[in-house]
């Protein structure tokens, strides 16, 4: 009996060292459209941006204006730009995006969320890069609402004894 229990143990002891390593992961697939582009959404307030990108000399759209003309501020022109900065193929892609909603800071913050996304789906090795740059995470954070009684969302009306 020692004998079946010592094989049987030697198996589960195989099996475990088997299991142990984990099995090789599929390689995602690029998800590209016959034109070449890969599309994506980005959200950041109300803002919602749909990008679509394909290798090219580096050209930006929104709304059918360029990035320049369309975000005159330079802070908001190096956010959308981050990306490809930080996976290093700036100026490697054409962006076309259409941006609807919030104001401009939500707009450009729903651009680089798109862009994020977009490179992911033509390169799916530049995940990690941008995942830990936190360029693929939604940001949730939107304007609390007013409530009634109050002047804004906390703010109370100011206090007068008579």
């Amino acid at each position: 009996m020692s004998e079946t229990q010592s094989r049987t143990l030697a198996d589960l002891k195989d099996l475990a060292v088997a299991t142990a390593i984990p099995a090789a992961q599929p390689k995602a697939e690029p998800k590209r459209d016959t034109l070449g582009r890969s599309y994506a959404t980005g959200r950041r307030k109300n803002a919602v941006a749909r990008v679509w990108i394909k290798p090219g000399k580096g050209e930006i759209m929104i709304n059918g204006k360029r990035v320049g003309q369309y975000f005159a501020r330079p802070v908001l022109r190096m956010l959308i730009t981050q990306p490809f900065l930080v996976a290093d193929r700036y100026n490697q892609f054409d962006v076309y995006c259409t941006v609807v909603g919030g104001g401009l800071s939500g707009q450009a913050g729903a651009v680089r969320h798109g862009i994020s996304r977009a490179l992911t789906y033509y390169e799916p090795e530049l995940r990690g890069i941008l995942k830990i740059a936190g360029f693929l995470t939604r940001d949730s954070r939107v304007v609390e609402r007013k409530k009634y009684g109050r002047a804004k969302a906390r703010r109370s009306f100011q206090f007068s004894k008579r």
